[in-house]
């Protein structure tokens, strides 16, 4: 009966709010939020959050990177290890280097259609075979640009792009071996923090010199800056939606571009958003986007022409946003 009163109470704001005034996004959307503060979980686009931290057993409650699987369990990167809950984020047991990983230092984690789940740690890809009771780390003596991992992105075919601060580092056989591609590939700057790929296989990596965008495999890559209409060259996260509209996360704003990188527009404070750091974006099915800020989580349900803000007084552990995920 609760659940369902308050789905009413959320279809009644959804109904007679005004467009980019605040409204909560429909339908509700399960939402993971890595905050200086811990964990910040929603399971109503926002409205509300609970909230996880080292008493539910994370190992440090500064979350560097979120992902949850198809079956719902919850893996989060943090400065003190890889935290995984299978109980809705209830409790967490923690992996560090005593089980493989290559630093206690983590961040994002992805899962390739082996099942193997791959996790981004300051001292290379830790790989597992197991759903995280053991791991193998890969470093620079398998090809990794550099051994400080910032961010991965597992393809379908489970082509695995690791973002390192030496260059993007690409596998095409589980992480056995990589081939690197650096600033004499096209790219912005070798000091790389995200990579996104669409379905047709285009690269959009975030680096800390500009979007660089490969559509030949990552053989050469053409770069965007703020002469493209970034709000700042050192770029946190990329998102590309089924339409091909490109957002990027900066440190200047949250830069949108509709013409494949050709030209952005920035969006800032003045427009909504919690911060102008941004470091993470995700727009979902309906177009909804959601923007991780140093303060707080900035939602748009217009597009990007305005954002409404939700921060610690709606009950983040944090205002301090550095990752999120939905599911």
């Amino acid at each position: 009966m609760k659940k369902i009163i308050n789905l009413l109470v959320l279809l009644i704001l959804f109904s007679c709010g005004e467009e980019g005034s605040g409204v909560l996004p429909w339908p509700p959307a399960d939402i993971y939020l890595g905050t200086s503060g811990g964990l910040s979980i929603s399971s109503n686009n926002g409205g509300s959050f609970s909230n996880k931290s080292t008493p539910e057993g994370l190992a440090s409650d500064d979350v560097r990177g979120v992902f949850v699987d198809d079956s719902g369990k919850i893996y989060v990167g943090t400065l003190s290890g890889l935290s995984i809950s299978t109980d809705g984020g209830a409790s967490f047991v923690t992996r560090t280097t005593s089980q493989g990983l290559g630093n206690d230092t983590c961040r994002g984690s992805a899962k390739g259609n082996s099942g193997n789940l791959y996790v981004a740690t300051k001292g290379g890809l830790s790989i597992s075979t197991d759903g995280g009771a053991s791991f193998t780390n890969k470093t620079t003596s398998d090809g990794l640009g550099n051994n400080f991992v910032r961010g991965l992105f597992v393809d379908s075919s489970e082509t695995i792009y690791v973002a390192t601060s030496g260059g993007l580092s690409i596998s095409t056989n589980y992480g056995s071996s990589f081939s690197n591609k650096t600033t004499s590939d096209g790219l912005g700057n070798n000091s790389l923090r995200e990579i996104h790929v669409d379905s047709s296989g285009v690269i959009y990596v975030a680096t800390q010199g500009g979007l660089s965008i490969s559509t030949d495999g990552g053989t050469s890559f053409t770069n965007k800056t703020t002469s493209n209409g970034l709000g700042n060259d050192s770029l946190r996260d990329v998102y590309v939606d089924k339409k091909g509209v490109i957002y990027v996360g900066t440190d200047g704003g949250l830069s949108i571009s509709t013409d494949s990188g050709t030209s952005f527009s920035n969006k800032t404070t003045s427009d909504g958003l919690g911060h102008n750091e941004v470091y993470g974006v995700y727009v979902d099915s309906n177009g909804t986007i959601y923007g991780a800020t140093l303060g707080g989580l900035s939602i748009s349900t217009n597009g990007g022409k305005s954002f409404f803000n939700r921060t610690t007084t709606d009950g983040l552990a944090h205002n301090q946003v550095k990752t999120l995920y939905l599911y």
